[in-house]
């Protein structure tokens, strides 16, 4: 069988890489000129930085057996680095039971309470949670205070004007899902992107890189798929595009399936990196609770990972997930520089502008889908209406969270339906 995938990140490399393990025909498309989706990165010094912030979890079991599967496990390494929030001015420590236990803004008793709460989230299945949106459940089961302390900013910073939309089997997942324990690969993500369009292309699939699709038709028995570089044909196709995007590409799609599934909002991620001569904190991640700030986190890079690894640059990203219309996707990187140097002082008033050696500025569309309690009636399934296209992305990985574990995961389940009958599975 000839397939075609479209889209060159976690999921649309795992997914050809065990197609081709299979003994099938593969073409990957993708319009970046590399591969890795939103995990790609870039140089910095002898290593890849990702352009977006990543980390697995212990619990990231299918990423896990990839890396090692890859022949890249000696590169995965744990630590337990330290997570703040900015409350009041001050960098107060949250990022396990005992931190919680001493977390100064809030009383004795409201940190009991708060970690029952959590203790019951995390472990407790998620189809409890259907129906109910988040803001209100926390405010009601935590207290007022302690959601408006840390919960209502973080809400805020991260959706926006949506916060009291979002369902409550999304903070579910950011519970259950997560441990203190983060992995990282030494020499970045990236190197387990390669290694996949290495073994992608060692038995024989092909990649087009900067090829953009546009049009994906059905004529008789085969699929064609228009780019900007030429056209091609299939027997199958599996995008790993956005829904939406994909509905725009397959004009045949019946009507009542773009009803339910062309639908729903999802936010684009947006962050600026720094390279200072020097640390700014001693803290990996710091959450912005307070008001007033542009960027809902700061994460502290090389309080993870040794400057060392980056040419002893200092690297600090300033995260953002906003509306896909935003106007700090049209800013240029010394407008958005100008806006956001001087909050970096309100953290750490010894900053300087002129610690900053290096900058970078990285933007993505739909790369936070909004999870309304609606959401699930929209997720489609993998197998479109029409013979022999396939459809998975981000949006099917609910209840949990998007992220590199849970798209490689879904690439694993796609393949086994994906496969006629008796072609043999080489998932693991």
């Amino acid at each position: 069988m000839e397939y075609a995938v479209l889209g060159g990140g976690a999921l649309g490399l795992m997914a050809a890489y065990r197609l081709v393990e299979a003994g099938h025909t593969v073409m990957l498309f993708e319009k970046e000129p590399m591969a890795g989706g939103l995990a790609a990165g870039f140089r910095v010094g002898e290593a890849w930085l990702d352009k977006f912030y990543h980390h697995i979890f212990r619990s990231d079991t299918t990423a896990i057996r990839a890396i090692e599967e890859l022949g890249l496990g000696e590169r995965l390494e744990w630590q337990r680095p330290r997570t703040v929030s900015l409350v009041d001015g001050k960098l107060e420590q949250l990022d396990s039971p005992l931190t919680l236990l001493r977390f100064k803004p809030w009383r004795l008793d409201e940190r009991l309470r708060v970690g029952a709460v959590l203790a019951f989230l995390k472990a407790a299945p998620p189809a409890w949670f259907e129906g109910k949106t988040a803001t209100t459940w926390l405010r009601k089961w935590m207290g007022k205070r302690p959601y408006e302390v840390l919960f209502e900013p973080l809400f805020s910073g991260k959706f926006g004007e949506l916060r009291d939309e979002i369902a409550l089997p999304w903070i579910w997942a950011r519970l259950h899902d997560r441990t203190t324990q983060l992995g990282y690969l030494r020499g970045g993500f990236q190197l387990l992107y390669d290694r996949l369009v290495e073994r992608i292309q060692e038995r024989g699939g092909k990649l087009l890189f900067g090829t953009t699709v546009e049009e994906v038709r059905r004529e008789g028995e085969r699929w064609h798929v228009q780019t900007d570089q030429g056209n091609w044909e299939f027997d199958e196709v599996i995008s790993t595009l956005p829904t939406r995007l994909t509905c725009r590409l397959v004009p045949e799609l019946p009507e009542d399936y773009r009803r339910q599934y062309d639908w729903g909002q999802a936010y684009g991620a947006h962050c600026l990196i720094l390279g200072l001569d020097r640390p700014l904190t001693d803290s990996y991640w710091i959450n912005i609770c307070d008001p007033g700030y542009p960027f809902m986190a700061l994460v502290e890079h090389t309080n993870y990972r040794a400057p060392e690894e980056y040419g002893g640059q200092h690297l600090i990203y300033l995260g953002n997930y906003r509306p896909m219309n935003d106007a700090l996707f049209t800013q240029s990187k010394e407008e958005v520089l100008q806006e956001f140097l001087p909050h970096v002082k309100r953290i750490q008033p010894d900053f300087d502008p002129s610690w900053v050696t290096e900058s970078w500025m990285f933007h993505a569309p739909f790369a936070q889908p909004i999870v309304t309690v609606d959401y699930r009636e929209h997720i489609p399934p993998l197998q479109t209406p029409l013979a022999g296209l396939w459809i998975a992305n981000m949006f099917q990985v609910y209840p949990h969270d998007r992220g590199q574990n849970y798209s490689l995961e879904l690439a694993e389940r796609l393949v086994k339906q994906v496969l006629p009958p008796g072609a043999g599975s080489p998932v693991p």
